[in-house]
């Protein structure tokens, strides 16, 4: 019982974190649970002892595991594929908004010569398309990892030497996504994306509604601080990005100066690494391109992906597709209950064609007593739990083979 109010308390407070900072969990991430990998012999195998070419395009593979407990969250291979399209024109400045970069910061917008593909070949050297479909129990995830754990209703990573992994699924509060930084733990390395802020089409929320939060992320993963440097007038240990006092929210105006500004031009907040909202984002600079790339030079810590050759069909061999391209098996029709634990108001919604409409709701607390009831009059309802004290319920929706029984927590 003590564990579940812990975990309670726990999420009253991320909530209330949230609240002030709910783009990225990147910096919380870091500081909470990142543990530098362990130091191994470096193992050069001949062949595989180059350097970066100046300026060459690097191309990175990536392989995207989606989470799926609802039909909502089981976004398209359409959307997928935006996204990947966003991180490519975002990281060579091909973006249309990039003509909004101020005057004041175009000389050092850069082109940073990085490129992302779907992977095309498994690990053991199977076709695949880059997409991994799973179904999860799990209605959300938190930021502890979990997503990348078959064991913990996730997916195991791929080998992060040759690719990027991605995980999209459903995080737990306001948090869009978090990144872990270059040097930990390779089955956590990547990125963690919630599915309602991933591509540019689809089921995409504004004001995340163009993919800027995947650049945002993956720019964490190759190295890059957020463009204050997570304290006040701090540094991201970039020279041409000027300090700024903290992170900026929608779209400012430009220019927006503070205490800190070096000059009237005042903060970029149209770096990627701000907090802005989408459609205020559209550069990085040299600095950050040079930081970035130099993770692939000889000894760097994504310099394996030089040798990565996930992007190339050709070199996949024969026979038939991987379970990641073959048809998902339909799961058992349920309810999505969420948030949970709840505050407020919980919203109840069906899950693989569950008809909510016609049926009854009952919450009871431990000891069978009933406490609220409510009739469904639509397939997406809303409960008010503000009254009950904060404790553990059961939940039942419908009746007979029909019948749902959810645990609650009320905080």
């Amino acid at each position: 019982m003590r564990s579940i109010f812990s975990l309670a308390i726990l999420c009253i407070f991320s909530i209330q974190a949230s609240l002030a900072q709910h783009q990225c969990g990147t910096e919380a991430y870091t500081r909470n649970h990142f543990k530098p990998a362990k130091e191994q012999p470096a193992i050069v195998l001949r062949g595989q002892d180059r350097d970066t070419v100046p300026n060459e395009i690097i191309t990175i593979p990536v392989i995207v595991h989606l989470l799926f407990n609802t039909n909502e969250q089981n976004i398209s291979d359409e959307q997928i594929k935006s996204q990947i399209d966003v991180l490519n024109k975002d990281f060579r400045r091909l973006n249309t908004d990039a003509v909004n970069t101020p005057d004041a910061f175009k000389p050092v917008a850069a082109d940073t010569r990085i490129m992302f593909c779907l992977a095309k070949v498994t690990p053991d050297g199977k076709p695949t398309k880059g997409i991994i479909r799973k179904y999860t129990t799990k209605a959300f995830f938190l930021g502890d990892d979990g997503m990348k754990f078959s064991a913990a209703g996730g997916d195991d990573a791929w080998d992060s030497k040759k690719y990027l992994n991605i995980w999209v699924c459903t995080l737990f509060g306001r948090s869009l996504g978090y990144a872990t930084i270059p040097g930990g733990d390779a089955s956590l390395d990547g990125v963690v994306i919630n599915y309602d802020v991933f591509g540019n089409t689809g089921f995409v929320r504004p004001p995340f509604n163009k993919g800027r939060t995947a650049t945002h992320e993956v720019a964490h993963w190759l190295g890059l601080k957020h463009i204050w440097g997570d304290e006040n007038c701090g540094s991201d240990d970039v020279d041409d990005t000027p300090r700024q006092k903290s992170y900026n929210y929608g779209c400012p105006v430009f220019p927006h100066v503070t205490s800190c500004s070096e000059n009237a031009s005042g903060d970029m907040f149209m770096n990627f690494m701000d907090f802005t909202d989408d459609a205020c984002m559209n550069s990085f600079t040299y600095g950050q391109k040079m930081k970035m790339r130099s993770l692939f030079a000889l000894g760097g810590t994504r310099n394996s992906f030089l040798y990565s050759f996930a992007c190339d069909s050709s070199l996949a061999s024969g026979g038939p597709l991987p379970d990641d391209t073959l048809p998902v098996i339909k799961p058992k029709a349920s309810v999505n209950i969420y948030p949970n634990p709840a505050i407020s108001d919980i919203t109840i919604t069906p899950v693989n064609d569950y008809i909510l409409t016609g049926k009854t709701c009952s919450i009871y607390n431990v000891q069978g007593k009933l406490l609220l009831r409510q009739s469904f009059v639509s397939n997406r309802e809303k409960i008010n739990v503000t009254a009950l004290p904060s404790g553990i319920y059961i939940l039942k929706i419908g009746e007979g083979d029909e019948k749902q029984v959810v645990k609650l927590i009320k905080l």
